[in-house]
């Protein structure tokens, strides 16, 4: 058995090409993309209801997660919390601990100069989106972003909208002006590209398989 690991773990190491360029790369890598979350506070996914508010939230949580694991740039943002709408729910907020949230008066956070900036500091043009809601916080940025330049990928199952008929409208929109949709976990391959990259294995076993897909099996 042992052998048998090990001559796996040979052939891997054969067929494996050199590691593509990590910048240039058509594909999402942990060196051409940044994170943006939108508006994910209770008053917003209290109105969700394009799908289960629980799977929801474990899904945005497996985002976030994700972005940690691969050190992605991570741009935070909220609605109102000054006007008492409340801050980024705390599941989310404990794995973002260290990302400063940029609260905004703009429903759409792309007319906020503060948040902006931050997107373009990252350096990245590649934007990994998830927002509340998808037919509003995440439409109407996600079209600037794309009027811009910038490759924008919409996580659809970790975004929800005040109807399924809202959300699927939502992304239809953008999706024909160009974004391209992405789930959490086909992120988490993206990402991950090849088992052969060890460091981030263990983490990404635990954020997609032993947290998530298995926990239930």
């Amino acid at each position: 058995m042992l052998v048998a690991q090990r001559d796996y773990s040979e052939r891997i190491k054969m067929t494996s090409e050199p590691i593509r360029d990590q910048v240039t790369d058509s594909l999402l890598t942990p060196s051409n993309a940044a994170l943006v979350v939108i508006d994910y506070q209770q008053s917003q996914i209290q109105t969700v209801r394009s799908m289960d508010h629980d799977l929801l939230l474990a899904n945005i949580v497996s985002v976030a997660r994700l972005a940690r694991t691969f050190d992605l740039p991570v741009v935070l943002s909220t609605v109102n919390v000054a006007n008492g709408q409340g801050p980024t729910l705390p599941e989310i907020k404990s794995v973002l601990s260290d990302s400063n949230e940029i609260d905004r008066t703009q429903i759409n956070s792309w007319e906020d100069v503060d948040f902006r900036q931050a997107v373009e500091a990252t350096g990245r043009r590649k934007l990994i989106m998830a927002a509340l809601w998808t037919e509003v916080c995440l439409t109407f940025p996600a079209l600037d972003a794309l009027r811009e330049g910038y490759e924008v990928f919409p996580v659809v199952d970790a975004v929800g909208g005040t109807s399924e008929e809202a959300h699927r409208a939502g992304l239809a929109r953008i999706v024909q002006a160009g974004a391209q949709p992405i789930s959490w976990a086909s992120l988490a391959c993206e990402l991950q590209r090849d088992w052969a990259r060890v460091s981030t294995v263990p983490e990404i076993v635990d954020v997609v398989l032993t947290s998530r897909l298995l926990k239930s099996a």
